[in-house]
Formats: structure tokens, C-alpha cells, sequence
């Protein structure tokens, strides 16, 4: 028999402000790689791999329009991106 334990957190609005900008750049990194995914398929007819994808997330720090990723920890930007290609993956989509 398996013990179930149930925990409620109340996070500080400091944490939850920073909860959120980890939850929207998580989105954003996710949104990214499915649009550029789906692009370069239609061009050529191939998927691309979450290592090629895990690459592009220092260039779009670098980029002054997406620098704001840079106060997200690149772990969870990369996670997003090994879950968005296990989705494409599961789903049998490019």
C-alpha cells in the first residue's frame, strides 16, 4: 500500500513572482521549439534533434528581445525542451 502525503505551499510574492517568469520563459523556450520544429520540417521534410534545440536557448539569451530568459536556470529551459521533443516524439509528429 502506497502512503500519499498532500502538501500546499504559500509561496512569498517574491516567489511567486519569480515562479512565474520561470513558468513563462519555460512556455516560451516550449512554443519556440514546437514553431521551429514544424518550420524546418516543412522545409525539409526532417525533425530536428533536442540537442540542436537545447543549443539554440544561449543564442536567445544573447538576443536583446528574449535576454530576459537569462534569469530563468538553464536547467528548466532545458527540460522544456527535451518535453517538447518527447511530445513530437509520442506523437508521432516531425
Amino acid at each position: 500500500m502506497r502512503n500519499v502525503v498532500k502538501v500546499r505551499l504559500y509561496p512569498t510574492k517574491k516567489q511567486r513572482f519569480s515562479l512565474a517568469k520561470a513558468f513563462g520563459s519555460c512556455r516560451y523556450i516550449w512554443n519556440y521549439c514546437l514553431a521551429e520544429n514544424n518550420r524546418i520540417y516543412k522545409e525539409t521534410g526532417k525533425g530536428i534533434s533536442a540537442i540542436t534545440m537545447k543549443k539554440w536557448i544561449p543564442q536567445l539569451k544573447k538576443k536583446e528581445d528574449t535576454e530576459w530568459l537569462k534569469e530563468t536556470y538553464s536547467q528548466c529551459l532545458q527540460s522544456s525542451v527535451i518535453n517538447a521533443r518527447e511530445f513530437l516524439w509520442r506523437d508521432k509528429l516531425p
